[in-house]
């Protein structure tokens, strides 16, 4: 990237991220979102099944704690280039939001399809083999969705306007 390049706005940057959206790009936005999402589904799931939570309040647990680490894993990035806490905030919301959600209504449609899954015990194939296969359907759908937002200079786009200029 020229030099003159590294004094882009975030709008600039992310309009230049949008005309180079890949697949490439999309799998690694996808798996950032992946990662948080894991994270916290994971952790609800476990502290549901072992607090023996009926569907429902597992599941609400889950993906509020997805949100919570999806959003806090974006906003490290931002933080990291210098950017405050509020507009970290605003850029975690518009950066992860809809990538957020479709994995976490794919992932938990997934963990309800598969029979007995919401009632194994921790200590299962069941349970841990649902909440692969579901992340693993839910990666699937949602990284081209995350092609389409960054694509269009949304998505992961805005969070990687702040981030880049930090690289510099």
């Amino acid at each position: 990237m020229p030099h003159s390049d590294h004094h882009a706005s975030p709008t600039e940057q992310r309009h230049r991220v949008a005309s180079a959206a890949g697949w490439g790009m999309a799998v690694s936005a996808t798996l950032h979102c992946l990662t948080g999402c894991a994270i916290g589904e994971v952790l609800g799931m476990v502290i549901g099944t072992a607090f023996g939570w009926s569907t429902v309040p597992t599941l609400v647990l889950a993906i509020v704690l997805a949100f919570f680490f999806g959003y806090a894993l974006s906003m490290r990035g931002v933080l990291r280039a210098g950017v405050g806490l509020r507009q970290a905030l605003r850029v975690a919301l518009a950066a992860d939001t809809v990538s957020i959600a479709v994995m976490e209504a794919v992932d938990n449609a997934v963990l309800l399809a598969i029979p007995d899954a919401m009632d194994a015990p921790l200590d299962s194939p069941l349970f841990w083999g649902s909440l692969a296969v579901a992340l693993a359907v839910a990666f699937v759908v949602t990284t081209p969705v995350n092609k389409w937002l960054i694509g269009r200079g949304m998505g992961h786009a805005v969070a990687h306007s702040y981030r880049h200029g930090a690289e510099h």
